[in-house]
């Protein structure tokens, strides 16, 4: 299965524009604490916290596709999945795809992006980086 890239902004816009499209953050408890979130405010909607990695062990959550469907999600949600960089993002939405999530999406280079020249992230590429909405939790 093949989950869609698709631009931080783009993903934006279409949280901000369709009421079927939802944000499904798949970092860390501590990622979400410590790093920040997505905010979705002007499009009157939260995003969905469900990790794929569980903390600190970074085992795979055997629950997620069940925590999708306990959070709202339908096989006609578009869902929008967000990690630190878009590695674990791409393999949660090729879950939810197997699960029967079919609109799901990859937002490319995740919250932060690559690292920098100076080993930074947020900077280059990715959510923070395209300006987009974000806050501390």
């Amino acid at each position: 299965m093949s989950v869609e890239d698709v631009t931080p902004r783009a993903a934006y816009e279409a949280l901000r524009t369709d009421p079927d499209a939802v944000l499904v953050d798949v970092r860390t408890d501590a990622e979400w604490n410590f790093v920040g979130l997505a905010d979705l405010g002007e499009a009157g909607k939260q995003p969905v916290l469900i990790p794929w990695q569980v903390y600190p062990t970074m085992q795979v959550n055997g629950a997620f596709t069940d925590y999708l469907r306990k959070a709202g999600a339908t096989p006609d949600s578009k869902l929008y999945f967000l990690c630190r960089s878009g590695v674990r993002s791409v393999a949660a939405g090729q879950a939810a795809q197997a699960a029967g999530f079919q609109n799901s999406f990859n937002i490319l280079n995740g919250f932060e992006g690559p690292p920098d020249a100076e080993g930074h992230r947020g900077n280059v590429a990715g959510w923070k980086a395209e300006g987009l909405p974000w806050r501390q939790r």
